[in-house]
């Protein structure tokens, strides 16, 4: 047991013996007074300064406040004169009910009163879809909640009901339907990802596929779904896209032709992969003078051209600077 929770037990104990030492010495009617008391008395503090804050912004709500804050307050002087004990009582439900009526109330956000009063099914049939719609989602109801946001043209919160309800994919064909409509990227991204969710991964390379168009360093997830799928014309599609966005990259941030040659490889293009090695290898020797750790990827691409000589010499060096470097840490 750790401290904390030693302190814990120990503070709740020595809180239940002065309780109990209350009761025992003034009698179990000034203890309840005493507790409601402090309980009322830092209502009443609380209430002052929302009511001050309230009052100062120009809140229509400072009304309630100043109610919160003369009840608490008079609770506070009763419980000290006990003069008028049922007030208290009256105060007590009072709150209570308040507090189970602004818990009703925020749990259906959005709702009039009387659509508050109705049932998930009354509202449908009266065309009211969005309040039909919250009704259902409270219910956990979330294929009805869906089918009502629909009907309120609210397709986004219907995609999160089916994804509640495990229809995945339901939710990606809302997700592809407003990619089209909106010409937003991020709707294939989402589309994408219920599909493959729901299994359906043509589907999702698809949508992927549209997605890569904006965000092109997607096209190597595309090609490998492809692959995935066993659709080759696809994939190699894909690959070639993925390449000309790496060319690119590689132009600005050399590192990026190891990536390069890598696609090459996969398409069967030695010649090219050879050329895009060869522009890494340059690439890595000249970080390598800067910092030794990089004899290790020149040796990487020395075995990989078949160069095995070099790579031998290269990997010696590195393996020299790891002598060095622990040695140095001793």
């Amino acid at each position: 047991m750790d401290r904390f929770t030693i302190a814990f037990i120990a503070g709740v104990i020595a809180v239940i013996a002065v309780l109990g030492a209350i009761a025992y010495y003034s009698g179990l009617m000034f203890l309840i007074r005493l507790i409601l008391g402090i309980l009322y008395g830092l209502l009443a503090i609380a209430f002052a300064v929302l009511f001050g804050i309230l009052v100062y912004a120009k809140s229509k709500y400072s009304l309630f406040a100043l109610i919160g804050l003369v009840s608490s307050g008079y609770a506070t002087y009763q419980c000290y004169t006990w003069n008028e004990p049922m007030h208290i009582a009256y105060i007590t439900i009072a709150y209570i009910l308040a507090a189970v009526i602004g818990l009703w109330w925020i749990s259906e956000p959005d709702l009039s009163l009387i659509e508050r009063l109705r049932s998930a099914k009354s509202l449908e049939k009266s065309g009211n879809f969005k309040a039909a719609a919250r009704k259902y989602e409270k219910k956990e109801d979330y294929i009805k909640a869906a089918e009502c946001y629909l009907k309120a043209n609210m397709p986004e919160s219907a995609a999160w009901c089916y994804e509640k309800a495990e229809k995945y994919a339901k939710a990606a064909e809302i997700y592809e339907r407003l990619a089209k409509e909106k010409n937003e990227s991020y709707y294939w991204k989402e589309a994408y990802e219920f599909y493959k969710k729901a299994g359906l991964k043509n589907k999702a390379a698809e949508c992927l596929s549209n997605y890569a168009r904006d965000e092109p360093w997607y096209w190597e997830d595309v090609a490998k779904l492809y692959e995935e799928i066993g659709n080759r014309e696809k994939a190699i599609e894909a690959w070639k896209n993925a390449l000309d966005y790496y060319i690119k990259e590689a132009k600005e941030e050399g590192v990026f032709w190891e990536d390069v040659a890598k696609i090459y490889e996969k398409l069967g293009d030695l010649e090219g992969f050879r050329e895009a090695m060869m522009k890494y290898l340059d690439y890595c020797k000249k970080e390598a003078e800067k910092d030794p750790a990089w004899w290790k990827h020149v040796a990487e691409a020395y075995e990989k051209l078949g160069l095995e000589d070099e790579a031998k010499d290269a990997r010696k060096r590195y393996e020299e600077f790891k002598s060095y470097q622990v040695h140095s840490e001793r």
